[in-house]
């Protein structure tokens, strides 16, 4: 039951990184999402040990931290650019290559979203692979949420949306003070008709075609499973670090 004497929780969802400036307020947590691939290969950097990620929106600015001996990761059309240790697949950030290290990284869609939220109250990074923690942490903060859909190309995509929409059906399962925004009920819909097999639904999504043309149809499949982490990264200072769990834990 809704009670009306305690503020409702508003989220609302953003489709594209140009969008955002419409959205932006100095209160709402944001939420960066770029499920195929760049969110989806960060929280897998995290879990497996890395210590921070620096996002930087350009190729030549990622080239800098590798000139300084940083290990780097840069992809433009879902290709790994030449000369960088590593693109945008998930298993690349795997294993003792990237424990405790820092690695710059950039991407065509993930990092400039990451860039244009930079200076919100809080930017948090999202993935089906850390939903759970994700939600219960969004909860426990009791702040206004927005959802940045990295899209593609400044465009909508289909993957985004459907995560988008995966996340405010748990939100208003947990917490009925919430209120959504047009943008988030319209993708709460659109989950609920992707859920039973999201890899399915999206069988013709362009993004999914594309890199199915790469043939990274493991990378897809992973991407799109739940909970494989509790890792939440926040940006502070410029920089993607794993959420320690007091601060997980700070409103609970």
């Amino acid at each position: 039951m809704i009670d009306d004497n305690q503020p409702r929780i508003k989220v609302d969802a953003c489709f594209s990184p140009h969008l955002y400036p419409i959205y932006a307020d100095d209160e709402s947590i944001v939420v960066i999402i770029d499920i195929l691939r760049a969110t989806s290969a960060i929280c897998t950097a995290f879990e497996h040990g890395a210590e921070k990620i620096i996002p930087v929106a350009t190729v030549e600015e990622a080239r800098e931290w590798k000139r300084k001996g940083f290990l780097a990761g840069a992809e433009r059309d879902a290709i790994q650019v030449e000369g960088f240790d590593f693109g945008n697949s998930p298993f690349s950030y795997m294993g003792d290559t990237v424990k405790g290290k820092t690695i710059a990284i950039t991407t065509t869609n993930g990092t400039q979203a990451i860039e244009a939220a930079k200076d919100a109250y809080k930017v948090v990074i999202g993935s089906f692979l850390n939903i759970d923690a994700l939600v219960d942490w969004l909860i426990r903060e009791q702040r206004n949420v927005l959802l940045l859909c990295s899209g593609w190309k400044n465009k909508f995509n289909l993957e985004d949306a459907i995560f988008a929409g995966a996340v405010t059906e748990a939100l208003t399962t947990k917490n009925d003070q919430i209120k959504l925004g047009d943008a988030c009920l319209a993708l709460k819909y659109l989950y609920q008709l992707a859920k039973q097999d999201p890899y399915k639904f999206m069988s013709q999504a362009s993004h999914k075609e594309r890199l199915a043309k790469l043939n990274l149809k493991k990378d897809i499949k992973y991407c799109l499973t739940p909970n494989l982490t509790t890792v939440i990264p926040i940006l502070k200072d410029g920089a993607l670090v794993k959420m320690e769990p007091v601060e997980i834990l700070m409103n609970s």
